[in-house]
């Protein structure tokens, strides 16, 4: 049976990239799972030819992704921290934010975010499906629902002067009872923000590492207004962010309600018209430039076992297993990760078996060290820059091999 756009129902037949069957890359495994069998799902992402939504044809139940073992905690970079930190001090300014304002955000985590409102008195609510995750939150007093959002949670939910969904549209089977959720919640007067990584900037930058089962679609501008359009929600600001080799911040509101567009809306939408994201054409080409990492990461990683040279990653992050997984890395060619996150420290990369260690393995100095959350790498060198220092340099695969 053919697939269909999970927004317009259009039959699905082009394929943007096939990245082979491959566990969640979130699944990391416990040391008595390595001799177990691990259960794999195709990697396939196709583009619609009518609305240009570029999305995964379902085959992982999102409960399976946000189980109660989710290892993924915000708060251990210290570069998003701030992205959100800054991102609240601005946003409270721009609508006014006070004590008699509710502010709801979605896939809230670990607080990371939540905190900040918190300290300015500003009532909020944190909606997370993550058991993990979300206790950390309420350690922190944020009070956190730990459910999918939706039309079934909307109705119960107070109604907010602002919606906050950062890095959780992508992961959304369900696009159109999402956003119709969205209309129901929030204010009639109120905003909602999301930030996503760019379609564009994905296409462009070779980032074929940020697709995994967690992601179930990845957006342009053009296509994100014509789904919140569906649903009578306007788009009348956007903001480029350099987060996640580049995102999109929107800012949303009822269509009815009139605010005056940004400029920015028009100029980004010229860009990727210009770029060809409205041709099927452009789609076709991205397999090739994930073919072409991989050769090259293999190439370094084979010429530095054979040249004695020692290479440890850094960043268990889920990019990293796309990548290491779609190359075929193993212990032979990468043999440890170090993790500052103690959730993922003595565990082991899903299908590469790859263990995740702390960064006292150091002392054994690397020639090398592979940055596989290449987004951050900028506050990952400065972290290791003692390693830098002593002759150690660091490599990024994406979007080309590169050592500085």
């Amino acid at each position: 049976m053919v697939s269909k756009c999970r927004f317009c129902q259009t039959p699905l037949n082009e394929v943007f990239i096939d990245l082979n069957s491959v566990p969640p890359s979130n699944s990391y495994l416990t040391l008595d799972q390595l001799n177990k069998p691990e259960t794999y799902f195709p990697l396939k992402v196709m583009v619609c030819s009518k609305c240009f939504l570029v999305q995964t044809i379902d085959f992982v139940d999102p409960a399976v992704i946000f189980s109660s073992e989710y290892a993924y905690f915000s708060s251990f970079s210290t570069t998003w921290v701030e992205h959100s930190r800054l991102y609240v001090d601005k946003i409270i300014n721009v609508l006014k934010l006070g004590s008699n304002s509710m502010v709801i955000e979605i896939a809230c985590n670990d607080g990371y975010l939540l905190q900040f409102f918190q300290k300015a008195n500003i009532p909020c609510l944190g909606i997370e499906p993550s058991g993990s995750t979300a206790e950390v939150a309420r350690e922190k007093g944020i009070e956190v629902l730990v459910e999918f959002f939706g039309h079934n949670l909307a109705d119960s939910l107070p109604k907010a002067d602002l919606i906050i969904g950062n890095n959780v549209i992508a992961h959304v089977p369900d696009i159109n009872d999402f956003v119709g959720a969205l209309k129901k919640v929030l204010k009639p007067s109120g905003t909602a923000n999301f930030e996503f990584p760019h379609l564009l900037q994905l296409i462009q930058k070779s980032q074929f590492d940020t697709i995994y089962h967690e992601h179930f679609s990845y957006f342009s501008l053009q296509t994100i207004i014509n789904i919140f359009e569906k649903f009578d929600l306007k788009i009348y600001n956007v903001e480029t962010l350099e987060t996640h080799g580049g995102s999109l911040r929107i800012y949303a509101a009822h269509k009815e309600f009139f605010v005056e567009q940004n400029p920015n809306v028009d100029k980004i939408l010229a860009e990727e018209y210009k770029n060809g994201l409205n041709s099927i054409y452009i789609y076709k080409f991205f397999q090739k430039k994930a073919i072409k990492i991989k050769n090259s990461l293999l190439k370094f990683l084979i010429n530095a076992t054979e040249n004695d040279k020692k290479v440890y990653g850094y960043g268990a992050a889920a990019k990293g297993n796309t990548l290491l997984n779609y190359a075929g890395v193993k212990k032979d060619l990468l043999p440890l990760i170090v993790d500052k996150s103690p959730h993922k420290q003595g565990l082991f990369m899903p299908q590469s078996h790859i263990p995740i260690t702390s960064g006292d393995v150091f002392r054994d100095q690397p020639d090398y060290v592979l940055i596989l959350p290449w987004n951050i790498k900028d506050e990952i060198s400065t972290q290791l820059q003692y390693l830098k220092e002593k002759g150690t340099k660091f490599v990024v695969a994406i979007p080309s091999i590169t050592i500085f």
